[in-house]
């Protein structure tokens, strides 16, 4: 009763200018709360990086999507006649972007995605060129044939060291020709030795997974292109 009766005696404007200084109190504690998380939360590094270093790139973080075409047949089209093996079976002239920083060397790789070669995964290769300069940005017309040509690209395929066309069966279905590019931050020390008279041909699937192992780790584009074949009836 006492206690009551003392504030009772408080005049009401001592009262509340003490609820007033209570509350702007406990605002401004609320507030320097905030601030502080707040900076606590901006001097933490973003999730997933470690502070203190540029996280995320490496080596890989220089790819690059090149754009690759011909003028032999539009992309997804059908091949004409004289870039297959019913045809003249001519090699196509081939055209890609600029390189990307670093590149030392491209890999072309032409294969038929619809044909298995001795019941594996491995489908059918109908032209790999590798050690292509790093400054070229295109591959003339009619290669001539040769495991080394003049400027230091190397070349395979299942017919020996030349451009194997198109030719999938007339009584089959329609095959899937890829074309892709790489672009390789080295050269490739990947060598075929010129056959003799009674050799067969190189074994060109176990130079093609050498070349693609070698590949590994050097990559800093990538480009593809397809096309459409099946003999004419």
């Amino acid at each position: 009763m006492r206690f009551i009766r003392s504030i009772r005696s408080i005049p009401v404007p001592l009262i509340a200018l003490a609820l007033i200084l209570g509350v702007v109190g406990n605002a401004r504690a609320q507030q320097r709360g905030a601030d502080a998380s707040a900076a606590s939360q901006q001097a933490a590094p973003p999730a997933g990086r470690g502070g203190g270093a540029r996280g995320g790139r490496g080596r890989g973080g220089a790819f690059q999507n090149l754009t690759l075409t011909t003028t032999a047949w539009p992309d997804g089209g059908m091949i004409p006649l004289r870039y297959t093996q019913a045809g003249p079976e001519v090699s196509p002239a081939i055209q890609w972007s600029a390189a990307p920083a670093g590149t030392v060397s491209f890999v072309l790789v032409f294969h038929d995605a619809d044909t298995l070669v001795n019941n594996s995964t491995d489908d059918l290769l109908h032209w790999m060129l590798w050690n292509i300069p790093g400054t070229a940005t295109a591959i003339a017309q009619g290669r001539p044939d040769g495991f080394e040509l003049e400027d230091g690209t190397r070349q395979i395929s299942v017919s020996g060291s030349r451009y194997r066309g198109p030719g999938a069966s007339a009584t089959g279905p329609i095959h899937h020709y890829v074309m892709e590019l790489y672009a390789l931050d080295t050269m490739l020390d990947i060598k075929v030795n010129p056959q003799g008279p009674q050799e067969t041909n190189p074994n060109v699937q176990a130079i093609r997974t050498s070349i693609i192992q070698a590949m590994v780790g050097h990559i800093r584009g990538k480009a593809a292109y397809f096309g459409l074949f099946r003999r004419p009836q």
